[in-house]
C-alpha cells in the first residue's frame, strides 16, 4: 500500500493511497493514532471513493463515531480505466433510461461484470489496512447501497472479518444465493417508491439474508432520497455491533 498524500480537516485525517493499480481513500480521527474499528464503504454505479454522499457519510463516521473509513474506486469507476463490455453496458443502460425504460438488466449485468473482482479487491485493500498501526486487526464493518449494495453483498458473504453491514437500495435478483450466506447483523435500506428497484425484489433480498439479526429501514421516496437521518442510523448500528 502506497500512500500519495496525507491532509487533515475538522478532526479528519484523509490518506489517499493506491494498492496495485486500485486507488482508494483513509480517514481516521486526526489526534487519535491508536488503533480503532474500520468501516469500508462502496459507493454507487458511476460514482467514485470521493463521491459526495461517501465523503459526508465518512466524515460523520469519522468525527462522530471515531471509526476510521475506508473507500476505493470500484473496477471501470473513478480514476480506474474503463474497459470495452462495461462501456457497451453502460452505454445501453443510459440509453434505457432516457428512454423511459426499464434498465434493471443492465444494472445486474454490470454488477455481475464487476462482482467478482471487486470482492478480490476489497479483500486485498482489508488486509492491507489492518496492518497499519492506526487501523489494525479489529472490528470490520461494511456499508454500501445500490451498486455498493450489489458488489457489497458477495463480499459480506465471502469475507468472515466483516462482523456487521448496512446494505440497500438493491433486489434479490442475482444477490439472493450470496445474500443466504450472510449471518452478520444487517441493517437494510428501502426507498418505499424507489423507481429502479421494485419494492418487492428489495423486501425479498432483505428476506434472504440469514442474519439472525436484521433491521428492515423502509422510508418513502425514490432510489436518490435516502434520508439524511439514515447515517445517524448507520453509526448507531455499527457503534452496537463494533464498538
Amino acid at each position: 500500500m502506497r500512500f500519495i498524500s496525507r491532509t487533515s480537516s475538522d478532526g479528519v485525517t484523509e490518506q489517499l493511497f493506491t494498492l496495485g493499480e486500485i486507488p482508494g481513500v483513509l480517514w481516521t480521527p486526526e489526534a487519535a493514532p491508536s488503533t480503532r474499528p474500520l468501516i469500508l464503504m462502496g459507493h454507487g454505479g458511476g460514482q467514485h471513493k470521493k463521491a459526495p454522499g461517501i465523503l459526508a457519510r465518512a466524515h460523520d463516521f469519522v468525527a462522530e463515531g471515531g471509526f476510521a473509513v475506508a473507500a476505493i474506486d470500484a473496477p471501470n469507476h473513478g480514476e480506474r480505466p474503463k474497459g470495452e463490455e462495461f462501456g457497451r453496458i453502460a452505454t445501453e443502460m443510459r440509453a434505457r433510461a432516457a428512454a423511459g425504460e426499464d434498465a434493471t438488466a443492465q444494472v445486474l449485468a454490470m454488477h455481475s461484470l464487476l462482482a467478482g473482482q471487486a470482492v478480490a479487491e476489497w479483500q486485498a485493500v482489508l488486509t492491507a489496512l489492518q496492518q497499519l498501526d492506526h487501523v489494525g486487526a479489529g472490528p470490520v464493518g461494511y456499508w454500501g447501497v445500490s451498486m455498493g449494495c450489489g458488489l457489497g453483498v458477495p463480499f459480506v458473504a465471502a469475507e468472515s472479518r466483516v462482523g456487521a453491514a448496512v446494505l440497500g437500495l438493491l433486489g434479490a435478483t442475482t444477490l439472493a444465493e450470496s445474500a443466504a450466506r450472510i449471518t452478520v447483523p444487517v441493517q437494510f435500506l428501502l426507498q418505499w417508491d424507489d423507481e429502479r428497484v421494485p419494492r418487492a425484489e428489495g423486501l425479498a433480498l432483505f428476506d434472504a439474508f440469514a442474519s439472525a439479526e436484521k433491521t428492515l429501514h423502509a422510508n418513502p421516496g425514490k432510489h436518490g432520497d435516502l434520508p439524511r437521518f439514515e447515517t445517524d442510523s448507520s453509526l448507531r448500528f455499527f457503534a452496537r455491533h463494533l464498538g
